[in-house]
Formats: C-alpha cells, sequence, structure tokens
C-alpha cells in the first residue's frame, strides 16, 4: 500500500458500520483511523439510538417486576432518575468495549468533527483546533439524526424528538407520540408499561405495514390493556404549547380532534447526519432525502470514498450496518466479501418485543405462492407458563407443496432471541419435517417450533383429506 496517505482507511463515525469496517481492515494489516466527534466512541447506536432505547425498555420492566395488577395496573410508578442512570451505565459499559476493541486492532481514534476538503483529504475540527489527515480510502458512516418536528428543533422539554428522551427528567402523567413507525411504537409501549398514558397518532390507517397483520393486532390489543390510545389516519394541523400554570401541549388533528398532553414525542422518521461533512467538497452524491447512494461494494459515486449503515438507508439496523462495514472493507481493499442477502431478522422492542425472518402472509396472498400456517401460543408450554407469558404468539409459513419455511413471526418475550431458529433453518433450505424430527430442550420456549410444526402437519393433513373426498 502506498505511503502517500496517512491512513488505508479512514472511517467517519463509530457506530456498528464503522467499527466493523475499522476492525475488518485492521485484520487486513491495513491502518485505519476512525474519526469520532463525541468524546466517547458507540456513535448514534450507543449513545440516541438503539442502545437508550432498549436499556429503557427493560429498566422500566425490571423496576415494575411483579408489581402489576390486572385490573388496575401498576401500583408504583418508577423514577426517571432511577432509569436514565442505569441506561447511563449501560452506556458506559458498552463504550468501553467498543473502545476496548477498536485499541486491540491498533485503529486510531481521532476526536473532533469530520469535515471533508477534497475526496482524500478530510479536516478534523476539534477544542485544539483543526488539522488535515490524509487517507486512501474513505468510509462515512456517520449515522443519523432524529428529523426535527415540523414546529421545528425540538425543545427537549415539551416538544421532543427520540434523541431527546434521555434529557426528561420525570415521567410525564401522559405522552402523545406522533409517528407509529418502528421507534414511535417502541417509545410508545415502553412509556405505558412505565403507567404514562400515551396517545399514538399516525397518518397511516395500519401500523408497522411491513409486519404480519395478525402480529399487529396482538400488539395493539396488549398496548391497548395498558391504556394507550391509537388515533390511526389522523395527522397533527397544528400545535401549541402554553406554559402558564402546568406546561403542556395541545395538538389539534386535521379531523378536528385535539389531544393534550404534558409532553409530545415527534418520531417521524431520520435524517442522515451528512451536514457537517460536506460531501460536495468530495464530490458524494445524496438522493433526495440526503441519504448516500451505493453500489453492491458499498462505494459511492467517488471512487474511494464508500459508504455504510443508516445514512445509505434501508434497513437502517444495528445488525446489517454492522456487516456492511465489514464488507465494504473487504471489498475496498480487493477481498471477497460474500454479501448477506435479503434474509435477515427483524427486531422491534415494544412491549412485548416482535421478531420476525422471511415472508409474511400478506407478501404470499400477494405473489400467490401456496402456504399454509402452523401457530403456537407460550401458554401452551411450559416456559411459557413459569415466565407469567401467556400472551406470547408465535406462527411458522410453510409451501403447501415442498413444505419449505418461507417466513417465521413472533411477539412475546425473548421473540428476537426465539427468531434466530428459524432463520438457520430458512436459510438452510429447511421445512416442516426439521422441526418435526428435532428435540427442543424443555422447558424452553422453543418449545413453540414443535408445537406450530405439528400444528401446521395438521392442518396440511386436513387439506389433503379434504382433496380425497372431492376426488
Amino acid at each position: 500500500m502506498s505511503d502517500t496517505h496517512d491512513f488505508d482507511l479512514l472511517v467517519i463515525g463509530s457506530g456498528p458500520a464503522g467499527q466493523s469496517a475499522a476492525i475488518q481492515a485492521s485484520k487486513l494489516h491495513k491502518r485505519v483511523a476512525m474519526i469520532e466527534k463525541r468524546r466517547r466512541v458507540g456513535g448514534v447506536c450507543t449513545f440516541t439510538g438503539t442502545i437508550p432505547s432498549k436499556t429503557l425498555r427493560e429498566a422500566i420492566i425490571s423496576s415494575i417486576g411483579g408489581d402489576v395488577d390486572d385490573e388496575y395496573g401498576i401500583r408504583e410508578r418508577p423514577e426517571m432518575s432511577d432509569l436514565i442512570a442505569r441506561v447511563e451505565e449501560v452506556i458506559a459499559s458498552e463504550t468501553r468495549v467498543v473502545r476496548n476493541s477498536l485499541v486491540r486492532n491498533d485503529i486510531r481514534i481521532l476526536e473532533g468533527e469530520a469535515s471533508f476538503v477534497d475526496p482524500h483529504r478530510v479536516s478534523i475540527t476539534n477544542d485544539a483546533g483543526t488539522r488535515t489527515v490524509t487517507a486512501l480510502n474513505v468510509l462515512v458512516a456517520c449515522g443519523t439524526n432524529a428529523a426535527a418536528p415540523p414546529t421545528g428543533p425540538s425543545d427537549g422539554r415539551l416538544i421532543m424528538t427520540s434523541d431527546d428522551v434521555l434529557k426528561m427528567e420525570k415521567l410525564p402523567s401522559n405522552l402523545a407520540v406522533v409517528g407509529g413507525g418502528v421507534i414511535g411504537v417502541e417509545y410508545a409501549s415502553i412509556f405505558a408499561t412505565a403507567g404514562v398514558q400515551v396517545t399514538l397518532v399516525d397518518r397511516r390507517d395500519q401500523l408497522l405495514d411491513f409486519v404480519d397483520h395478525e402480529i399487529v393486532d396482538e400488539l395493539m390489543h396488549q398496548m391497548r390493556k395498558k391504556d394507550v390510545t391509537f388515533r390511526l389516519g389522523e395527522a397533527v394541523a397544528r400545535v401549541e404549547i402554553f406554559e402558564e400554570g402546568r406546561p403542556e401541549v395541545e395538538l389539534e388533528l386535521e379531523s378536528g380532534k385535539r389531544i393534550i398532553a404534558d409532553r409530545v414525542l415527534f418520531s417521524i422518521g431520520r435524517a442522515p447526519a451528512t451536514a457537517p461533512l460536506h460531501l460536495a467538497s468530495a464530490g458524494v452524491e445524496t438522493d433526495g432525502r440526503g441519504r448516500i447512494p451505493v453500489d453492491e461494494a458499498f462505494r459511492t459515486n467517488v471512487p474511494n470514498v464508500y459508504a455504510a449503515g443508516d445514512v445509505i438507508g434501508f434497513p437502517a439496523l444495528a445488525a446489517t450496518s454492522s456487516e456492511q462495514g465489514r464488507i465494504a472493507a473487504c471489498r475496498m481493499f480487493g477481498y471477497e466479501a460474500e454479501n448477506f442477502g435479503s434474509l435477515y431478522p427483524y427486531g422491534i422492542y415494544a412491549v412485548p418485543e416482535i421478531s420476525m425472518c422471511g415472508a409474511t402472509e400478506e407478501q404470499l396472498t400477494r405473489d400467490r405462492v401456496p402456504y399454509e400456517v402452523g401457530v403456537a401460543r407460550y401458554r401452551e408450554t411450559a416456559r411459557g407458563q413459569i415466565l407469567g407469558d401467556d400472551t406470547g404468539t408465535f406462527k411458522m409459513l410453510f409451501h403447501r407443496e415442498s413444505h419449505d419455511l418461507l417466513g417465521v413471526h413472533c411477539i412475546g418475550t425473548n421473540a428476537t432471541e426465539l427468531v434466530h431458529i428459524g432463520q438457520a433453518v430458512i436459510s438452510l433450505g429447511g421445512g416442516l419435517d426439521f422441526f418435526m424430527n428435532s428435540v427442543f430442550n424443555y422447558p424452553t420456549l422453543a418449545e413453540v417450533y414443535k408445537i406450530a410444526a405439528h400444528n401446521a402437519a395438521n392442518r396440511l393433513r386436513h387439506v389433503r383429506g379434504s382433496r380425497q373426498r372431492v376426488a
């Protein structure tokens, strides 16, 4: 490698994509540096995204414990200060893990705000001033910021985005969540679990339309039991803040409905955090939403500039971002790296949590693929009874003729862990016979695979019996 540059790879951003790319390049014996604007590494994932929201969820569930009454709900709400303390503890631990991993792999960490000078030169500005470093290749992995509310920048007090949640000093009595995507649904269910009265507003008629509709129906049922009010097919027309007395916010919907809340959480998407980078100075193009288009090697329109993670758009998952960074690092240096394809699990950390992998019933119906369903309930397993989860639902979709597994969908405790068994079977081309002939630990939630397989087999037998009678 030429020594005319300071580094072989310069990574902008220390989230999952940046970490994975930097470590992979180091394993290939390249000189690697990472620019991070914060004083700690970890990126958006660690500080305002995945880690805080998931930790807050677990902290609330743990703090409530068994202190729940079926008729009246929780008996005492947790203190926000205690919840935030737990989140900060996990963030600090995760930051140490990430930094240690980078240091062990001889990756140089450069603190400051990055800005392109040209495709090979990047300036770094911090309290000590501005310096410029050069690199043969640059990977942009700076992540995203929560989109600003239509009322203007959030004040972090009455008008919030998901980036502001950890600024709350106490739990509100009631909360309006505008936006029913993954983040909005997660926070709506999390705060409802903590005893906050939540109203969820979304202009779409169907929440999470990429998720199996039966699973979404069950989620909404569970959220309604926690006193969540849904206003679907509705849009916010006006927002007014009242500061006198007890501060509160009034939302007027286009239908004329009005919602009064202590706070409003706008969750209306995320925007790439690329503005400070001056991508134009490097000639890097973006689309109409600020995302960076890339090819199969995660290369931008500029040959030596790559991008990975949320900044390139869909699927914008921490897990896929990590794989994108690894693949980009391999391919930029001429090493083979197989793409992870389109089969990967989705996890939605609502309460209860949801996970899925493969096709939904709606997709198979639209594509005219013949299929049969196998369903299991957590209450049918001893482990479900032990955990006290009698509402969990699990379903598998099998091809009616080949019996291949086409999709796995789950809502309930540890759904995001359970789904990986189904993911492996789909990836390896397995199907109904695998589950019928396999043994699962007892008592475990994984037994739902066996139960659902028998349920599907019974349905398939009934279909064959009906055909014979008709003949």
